[in-house]
């Protein structure tokens, strides 16, 4: 089995160490072998991407298009391919592997279009005869680190934007799932990206991540994972007075009033609670249930939950596929006996025979807002159910967080749902629909401590991946 390696100045490189990919449905099958940077590997990608940096800023927007045009194309053309191994390293079901692969292409087509829309103003100056430009320009070298649940949906919607705008990328992806990520670079070397605008250093977050914060020539740092290690890389990043751009966790509520459509009701919940495993910042871990529909939904869900295929990701029978890996699984098991600790009447949760890390879906019905499992990201197929009386404390259940980066309501009430709306703290906001699953090209982030920075996707991207430049002309 040959070694996948770095892509460093446009050359495959070799690292420090060799990593093996597993296959979380069974891992006895090797998916791959990807070889690990280190810090030194992050300076040579550095030095690649100074060089080729002013060439790509001032190329026509064009060049820049084709680029992206050509990778989204060749993406959507290799979905299947692409999704098969997605499910392989990371545990989605296929189809939902399949499904990120098409939305990692549409993402990169999109921001074909936005490299040839990148506008800016002209002002009228309060002086005679002076001209006032209002433009944006590309803020230089981004450092890019991206986690394991969507591993070729997040990068892409971080590469593709940067590259769109003229900058140049140094992209570290989870050590979990190196493998849809590498093939991001050789789509894009092999799309006609220049030699050092883009390079991948895969390895570890002790080393290569570490690095990418603390290099002095990375003007720029987007992340998406975890809360503690996103805290420490503000502090770090804000230290030096780089730009940065962070989407952490979420608990995310999902609200369920008593003139809501039971069947709608169940269908959102289950989807955003236990769909990708769990495995999602935007999935619907508090399910906020007032007195008249509570128990009719938990004995719905309920039976949903049971009714629910959980298998190898590639069996397409398969509903629900593995966690991704031991550790996770076993983070997992911990809070479904907390949750018994705690008090909760536990539906599901065990683990599952068979040799990959599989999990039934767990439901913790008796949850208050004030229990651990309530309070902590879980990051697994485990959802709280939440007794509440009426409207108005669901809102206040709902917004007792310190997340905030989707928010759930499912109603029949417009006066609830414009209400939730508007009062609801949280940067994205369902009505009638999971707490999971998002559009391309409109913005995507939180608030409170999900999310720093300016928004993901979409026109709105342009506000972290370039800067604004003001001049003034005189004849």
């Amino acid at each position: 089995m040959n070694d996948h390696k770095n892509l460093i100045g446009g050359e495959w490189v070799e690292g420090v160490d060799v990593g093996v990919n597993l296959n979380p449905s069974n891992p006895q099958d090797i998916v791959g072998r990807y070889v690990r940077g280190g810090a030194s590997s992050v300076d040579e990608a550095v030095l690649a991407a100074d060089a080729a940096l002013d060439d790509w800023v001032y190329a026509s927007p064009q060049v820049r298009h084709d680029v992206l045009e050509k990778t989204g194309a060749e993406l959507m053309a290799r979905k299947d391919e692409i999704g098969h191994l997605l499910s392989r390293e990371e545990g989605k079901t296929l189809a939902e592997g399949i499904g990120e692969a098409v939305r990692a292409a549409q993402v990169f087509k999109f921001f074909a279009g936005e490299a040839l829309r990148v506008t800016g103003e002209t002002v009228a100056s309060v002086r005679a005869n002076v001209d006032v430009m209002v433009e944006r320009e590309p803020v230089g070298i981004i450092g890019i680190v991206t986690p394991w649940n969507f591993p070729i949906a997040i990068p892409a919607w971080k590469i593709a934007p940067a590259l769109a705008y003229g900058n140049a990328v140094i992209f570290k992806p989870a050590d979990l799932t190196p493998g849809c990520a590498w093939v991001i670079a050789k789509t894009l070397k092999e799309a006609g990206c220049p030699d050092g605008v883009f390079n991948l250093v895969m390895g570890r977050g002790s080393t290569v991540g570490e690095r990418i914060v603390g290099h002095p020539r990375i003007n720029a740092i987007s992340f998406t994972g975890s809360v503690p290690i996103g805290r420490s890389l503000a502090l770090k990043a804000t230290e030096q007075g780089k730009k940065i751009q962070m989407e952490m966790g979420g608990k995310n509520p999902m609200v369920v009033l008593d003139d809501a459509d039971l069947d709608v009701a169940v269908n959102a919940s289950l989807n955003g609670a236990f769909f990708s495993t769990g495995q999602r910042c935007t999935a619907s871990s508090r399910l906020i249930v007032s007195d008249g529909i509570h128990d009719a939904f938990v004995h719905k869900l309920s039976a949903a939950m049971a009714a629910l295929t959980v298998g190898d990701a590639l069996d397409p029978q398969s509903q629900i596929g593995p966690v991704v890996d031991q550790s996770q699984l076993d983070s997992n098991l911990g809070y479904v006996k907390l949750a018994q600790e705690e008090g909760c009447e536990v539906s599901g949760g065990e683990r599952l025979d068979g040799a990959g890390f599989f999990q039934r879906p767990a439901l913790f019905v008796g949850a208050t807002n004030e229990m651990r499992i309530s309070k902590e990201e879980i990051f697994g197929p485990c959802a709280s159910v939440i007794r509440v009386r009426d409207y108005e404390e669901a809102l206040t259940v709902a917004n007792d967080t310190e997340f905030g980066l989707s928010a759930g309501i499912c109603t029949s009430s417009l006066k609830y749902s414009s209400h939730f709306r508007k009062r609801a703290e949280a940067g994205m906001v369902m009505i009638n629909l999971p707490t999971a699953g998002v559009d391309y090209h409109v913005p995507f982030g939180g608030r409170k401590g999900s999310s720093f920075g300016p928004r993901e996707q979409g026109s709105h991207a342009k506000e972290f991946y370039t800067t604004v430049k003001t001049s003034y002309v005189a004849p």
